[in-house]
């Protein structure tokens, strides 16, 4: 493969180790590019990775692969070599293979706990690739230009190494293991340790369900499908047309591109949300509020809270379920997840339809109004454009993000 022309590290909280770590790597590479994604350390870790000759990219708290894609996008274009940032060993050896995308096996198991993460994310990788990976979650891989074009964004937090395996196994590119005499500081058999080893395991399932890619390109879980487990038939069927939109959507954005091209599953909403709240609510009403709220949802779901924060707004005022979304807040605030068309139209459904029972006469036709003239500003100025221009909207959309 030859050497890199990067070497990224992402790390947090390593100021003992990030040293090390990086005066080691640009030892053996001399020529790359040394980056260290720092992702919201509290202690020293930047202020070690640049005494030891790293370029920093300071980061808010986001996950390890949010920081690698993030950090990626700093690195000139070519191979590049991912590192964690407590590895002691010599990777050279990794750079002599030919293939795409190059993994470090560590010769010798250091630490750890009962294989469960191990052995699941390996499963995972057979199951959605056919490739059986003897080290589905090293974090010391090399890739080529071609696997860096196929790999990222890549997924969110611990379940990036096995979705990148994933990845580049479905899009035909070469893969490697190479058994190497490496060694890091290993998690044991306690509560930290298995929380740890938890994590990796739920982030390594949610990276193998539906991904999306946000305003900032971090590709992250989307989440927002749950919003339909419930015993409401028509929040899960809207749930379901948005999920299909998230998976099989093309490039169109509004009413009029949709329409214009045809058969597309904006298409689809645009007749099957009404279409639901027709059914559901046996009026016309009822129909454009579900229709109109779910669309409304959905045209806000272009920042981490946005949506949820007007669906908790306006979940107050027509008392409509809040449990779900106040469990789903802190995760789209921290840029960990994603609610997708699948979480914003059933939750802008779950204001149409509670609005429904609650509203009456002319209140309920002064709500589709309203809704109507924000979808048809919509179609025409970015509502959120609008909401960053406003002093106490922009103040309240900005509460609780990790970012602008």
């Amino acid at each position: 493969m030859g050497e890199p022309v990067a070497i990224l590290v992402a790390a947090r909280d390593e100021e003992r180790t990030i040293g090390a770590t990086v005066a080691t790597l640009r030892e053996s590479f001399p020529s790359a590019e040394m980056i260290v994604a720092d992702d919201g350390s509290r202690d020293g870790t930047a202020e070690e990775a640049e005494r030891a000759g790293a370029r920093v990219v300071r980061l808010p708290r986001l996950g390890k692969g949010q920081a690698l894609t993030l950090g990626e996008s700093e690195a000139p274009a070519g191979k590049l070599l991912l590192c964690d940032a407590d590895l002691r060993g010599d990777l050279r050896p990794l750079l002599e293979s030919g293939a795409d995308l190059s993994i470090a096996v560590f010769s010798e198991k250091q630490g750890g706990g009962l294989g469960i993460a191990k052995r699941a994310g390996g499963t995972l990788i057979r199951a959605l690739s056919g490739f059986d990976a003897r080290e589905p979650l090293s974090g010391q891989r090399a890739l080529s230009a071609k696997a860096r074009r196929s790999c990222f964004p890549l997924a969110a937090g611990f379940g990036c190494e096995v979705r990148m395996t994933i990845d580049a196994a479905q899009a035909g590119l070469e893969i490697s293991e190479r058994e190497l005499a490496l060694s890091h500081r290993a998690t044991g058999r306690d509560p930290a340790g298995f929380l740890h080893r938890g994590r990796q395991l739920l982030d390594a399932f949610l990276a193998c369900g539906p991904l999306g890619v946000n305003f900032r390109g971090l590709r992250l879980p989307l989440v927002g499908w749950t919003v339909g487990l419930r015993d409401d038939g028509a929040v899960t069927a809207i749930a379901a047309l948005g999920l299909a939109d998230d998976l099989w959507s093309g490039p169109e954005r509004g009413f009029g591109a949709h329409l214009r091209t045809g058969r597309t599953t904006g298409v689809l909403k645009l007749v099957g949300i009404p279409l639901v709240g027709l059914i559901a609510t046996r009026k016309l009403s009822g129909a454009l509020l579900v229709g109109l709220a779910a669309n409304f949802l959905n045209q806000l779901d272009t920042r981490p809270g946005r949506a949820l924060k007007a669906y908790l707004i306006g979940a107050l005022v027509v008392r409509a379920p809040l449990g779900t979304a106040v469990l789903l807040l802190p995760y789209d605030l921290r840029e960990q997840a994603m609610l997708g068309d699948s979480g914003s139209n059933a939750l802008g459904a779950m204001l149409g339809l509670s609005s429904v029972s609650r509203l009456t006469g002319s209140s309920r036709w002064l709500a589709i109004g309203a809704l109507a003239a924000l979808t048809a500003l919509g179609e025409r100025r970015s509502l959120g454009e609008l909401i960053e221009r406003t002093p106490v909207l922009a103040d309240l959309d900005r509460l609780g993000r990790e970012t602008p």
